[in-house]
């Protein structure tokens, strides 16, 4: 089936979004503004938020703290559900979940920003649906574009669960993980239906092999990042300095880096086979978005330089897992060069 250049446009213009949607929340979590709306999906009740402490509700703390209580206590009743009794039993104990954060504008609008981006991405994905639905019904991509579609609202949903338990750490490791799975069924979508996409890359057996091995490494060190990231802010909330994270955060610390290595040792192999025979504009700009990950991520760690280089380090690696699952999709095992 022949899909229009208009829609298969549409289709990368989504990704784009989706990408933005996960730029922002990184930048929402560098400057602390995940509590400047405090209730979702308005913010401070409203559907545009105020500029200064004038425009908010009376007693808008005890009010919202009220409502994050009953929230938490749904949300820690679904987990007992699915035998998490001891997480819901932390949530539901936890005092600090209930304490309202003062006014900040500048937060607010952060947030509120972000929660912008995931509104025009999931109108997207919602447009791009009902487009496929009249118009090409084709049924696998349909289902898939569904199923996507739910999952964003699943992450919407759960973005609100993410504010209610007031940022708590793994909460925010799963909002990833869900982009993640989000922005690799969008990308499946969009090779399925651009012409230049449907064609598979022919590669030798090892390439392709050692393509997945780094695809699944990237995958599991964007979540050891995560978990990295969410344990540096709870040392930076005990008093613990820069020079001291490296000791206190220990082994996932040091398999993150370790494995950083590993995928440029893996991907420098792949490149010289690439190299040597197709010269695949993918397989080079795989070597070129590792690199800058690199180099964000020794800046992020040794040098004293956090905030937008955390954003950085987050974009290119979730770049880098962009590519490789549009790599592993078009891999193909050429058997003249097998």
């Amino acid at each position: 089936m022949n899909y229009s250049k208009a829609f298969v446009r549409f289709n990368w213009i989504t990704l784009v979004l989706i990408y933005l949607v996960v730029v922002a929340g990184s930048f929402v979590r560098i400057t602390g503004s995940g509590m400047g709306c405090p209730d979702w999906p308005k913010c401070f009740g409203q559907w545009v938020p105020p500029t200064n402490a004038d425009g908010l509700p009376v007693d808008y703390k005890e009010s919202y703290s009220e409502g994050r209580e009953k929230k938490v206590e749904k949300f820690s009743k679904f987990l007992n559900s699915l035998g998490m009794e001891e997480t819901a039993e932390k949530l539901q104990s936890d005092p600090d979940l209930l304490k309202e954060e003062d006014f900040n504008a500048r937060k607010t609008w952060t947030e509120y920003i972000n929660r912008l981006f995931g509104f025009l991405a999931g109108n997207a994905m919602l447009l791009a649906f009902f487009w496929m639905l009249l118009k090409y019904r084709k049924r696998k991509l349909l289902l898939i574009a569904g199923f996507n579609l739910v999952l964003m609202a699943v992450q919407a949903w759960f973005g609100s669960i993410v504010v209610a338990t007031n940022l708590v750490p793994w909460t925010i490791t799963v909002h990833m993980l869900l982009a993640l799975v989000i922005i690799g069924l969008q990308i499946y979508l969009i090779r399925s239906i651009s012409p230049a996409m449907k064609g598979y890359l022919k590669l030798p057996k090892w390439t392709l092999y050692l393509l997945w091995f780094c695809f699944a490494i990237t995958i599991y060190q964007m979540f050891l990042g995560t978990q990295v990231r969410e344990s540096i802010d709870e040392l930076t909330k005990m008093g613990y300095g820069r020079e001291d994270w490296t000791e206190q955060l220990g082994m996932p610390f040091y398999i993150h880096r370790s494995f950083s290595w590993l995928v440029l040792i893996l991907l420098t192999v792949i490149a010289w086979m690439n190299e040597r025979g197709e010269k695949l504009l993918m397989i080079r700009a795989l070597y070129v978005v590792l690199a800058l990950e690199l180099i964000s991520g020794v800046l992020l760690a040794y040098a004293n330089m956090p905030g937008l280089v955390q954003t950085a380090h987050l974009i290119f690696a979730t770049i880098l897992f962009g590519i490789l699952t549009m790599g592993v999709i078009r891999g193909k095992t050429s058997p003249q060069i097998a």
